[in-house]
């Protein structure tokens, strides 16, 4: 079977695209780090790709908002090749700075509506005015509809590493559809999937939001990184981890589910 290949696209200021590429590829993908550029210059196609990937960091120094001025450039200069990449059923994941992408220009919560829903959604400023980098319990709450997280574990733990996670819907109604479609994917909760706020709930995210899909389940966007999760010795309790004779960690199966239904569907 030929490999599902993936573009990891970078930018100024990206710094978790070489770890999602590697993770990527260990979940049986060839992937290949594209800088926005050369997408832009017609120097590499957005077609030739069966996954797109938007990994962490902070583009552009994260002027003006996290995130903003790459999905201004992607809006103003690719939106048409995105339109037709995800009319083709292909998968999309926005990790961290990537959510904040895919949030900002509104290829999230409504992938399927980019040119007339406008932005609902927005990341921003941690309530606790700070960055904060450690590891939080994630409880998966939507259906299987999501195809990222397709017989995932109900509750794991993966890091977190941001100052504006803060999921903020732009109204009640938003919200609801978000409830009603099943589109939130995670919840920040305690060890027992229980949801308590702070100090588990990270950021202040309205409704414990961690990560949510859009309305078909192929496009993910989430806070957490799934990519500094795929061995079992990334984990701070490691020496416990009733998994470890696999030497695999959980956020290595997000990796793995998009890459089986690329292969798969595409």
């Amino acid at each position: 079977m030929k490999k599902a290949k993936v573009i990891v696209l970078r930018t100024a200021g990206t710094n978790c695209d070489m770890e999602t590429a590697y993770a990527f590829e260990l979940a049986g993908a060839e992937t290949e780090l594209v800088h926005i550029n050369a997408l832009v210059e017609k120097r590499k196609a957005l077609r030739e790709y069966q996954i797109l990937a938007i990994p962490g960091g902070f583009t552009y120094g994260d002027d003006v908002a996290s995130g903003r001025i790459l999905a201004n450039e992607l809006r103003s200069k690719l939106e048409d090749d995105l339109v037709r990449f995800i009319s083709k059923n292909k998968p999309v994941i926005g990790i961290c700075n990537g959510f904040q992408v895919l949030i900002k220009m509104g290829l999230l919560p409504s992938a399927d509506k980019i040119a007339d829903t406008g932005v609902q959604a927005t990341l921003t400023l941690n309530d606790s005015g700070r960055f904060d980098s450690r590891w939080v319990y994630l409880k998966k709450t939507g259906s299987e509809k999501c195809i990222w997280v397709k017989d995932f574990p109900d509750l794991v733990t993966i890091p977190i590493a941001h100052a504006e996670g803060k999921f903020v819907p732009r109204g009640a109604d938003v919200l609801k559809d978000l409830q009603d479609n099943e589109q939130i994917v995670f919840r920040y909760t305690d060890k027992t999937g229980k949801l308590f706020g702070r100090p588990y709930n990270p950021n202040g995210s309205i409704d414990d939001i961690a990560g949510i899909c859009d309305t078909t389940g192929r496009v993910l966007g989430l806070m957490p990184h799934p990519e500094r999760h795929i061995s079992y010795l990334q984990h701070p309790n490691w020496r416990r981890l009733q998994n470890k004779k696999h030497k695999l960690g959980t956020g290595l199966e997000i990796f793995r589910n998009g890459v089986k239904y690329a292969e798969k569907y595409v």
